[in-house]
């Protein structure tokens, strides 16, 4: 839904351009979704091999953040620029739906992932123990 929305809104900012503008097509409805799909997607990725291997966050990283800050201004930035009147409520639509786009594309190498009932189960149990406790191995 987040990808159909996004080629909606960067068709309609693309018409906004003049006709002979090479712009007009490629960056906001070529461009933007695979950007958004690869960057979330591969965060995700990292983020969720970090969890399983028990690793410190990716999402630490510098280019990860920057990558998914791009995504997110780009969006908000095609969703506002593609109405005739841009407005506050139009702005909150468009990082809502922004914002719901990219958890899901984020959260999709976890669901996908079949060590997600190893990884559940292991939390699980570790939000059992007390303070000062050891975890269970």
């Amino acid at each position: 839904m987040y990808l159909v929305w996004l080629v909606r809104v960067g068709y309609l900012t693309g018409q906004e351009l003049p006709r002979d503008d090479v712009a007009r097509w490629a960056p906001p409805v070529l461009l933007l979704p695979p950007a958004a799909v690869l960057f979330c997607v591969m965060a995700g990725w990292m983020w969720w091999g970090s969890v399983v291997e028990r690793t410190r966050s990716p999402l630490r990283e510098r280019w990860i953040v920057a990558s998914l800050v791009f995504v997110a201004a780009a969006s908000v930035f095609c969703g506002v620029a593609s109405v005739d009147d841009p407005s506050f409520s139009v702005g909150l639509l468009s990082a809502t739906v922004t914002g719901l786009g990219m958890v899901g594309l984020f959260f999709i190498p976890a669901a996908a992932s079949r060590q997600l009932p190893d990884v559940i189960r292991r939390r699980s149990h570790r939000t059992g123990t007390a303070p000062g406790e050891a975890e269970p191995q």
